[in-house]
């Protein structure tokens, strides 16, 4: 079975930084792409950023263009979220996501087929 974990969620001050990352196991992820998402209360679930193991490819959410960086270390199966000058408007739970048939500039969240638990995010000012 296909197993994502999150970790490094928490508390953060406003215009701090935070690092997610994802670990995946239970087969290869070569072709796979993984994304985050993120949910705040009473809204819905919207795409931040994703990657793509085959060709590195990435996308960005406009909200988060230009303080934040996926990442990826083949050799773990791990992806990282880098997001720094957060905002109170980016609290929420962040999840990670994968899926092999999806493209990286998909924005739906119901086009990736495996999910981690997610893990809270929380900015303060």
């Amino acid at each position: 079975q296909v197993q994502l974990v999150e970790s490094g969620g928490g508390l953060v001050q406003s215009w701090g930084s935070l690092r997610l990352s994802c670990a995946a196991s239970g087969r290869t992820f070569s072709s796979y792409v993984m994304g985050w998402f993120r949910q705040a209360p009473g809204k819905e679930r919207e795409i931040v950023s994703a990657i793509s193991w085959s060709c590195s490819a990435t996308y960005y959410a406009d909200f988060v263009t230009g303080r934040s960086t996926i990442s990826r270390v083949d050799s773990k199966n791990t992806v990282y979220l880098q997001m720094n000058s957060q905002k109170a408007e980016d609290t929420a739970v962040y999840y990670c996501a994968a899926d092999q048939t999806v493209v990286a500039s998909n924005r739906t969240p119901s086009a990736y087929a495996y999910w981690g638990q997610g893990t809270q995010v929380t900015v303060y000012s």
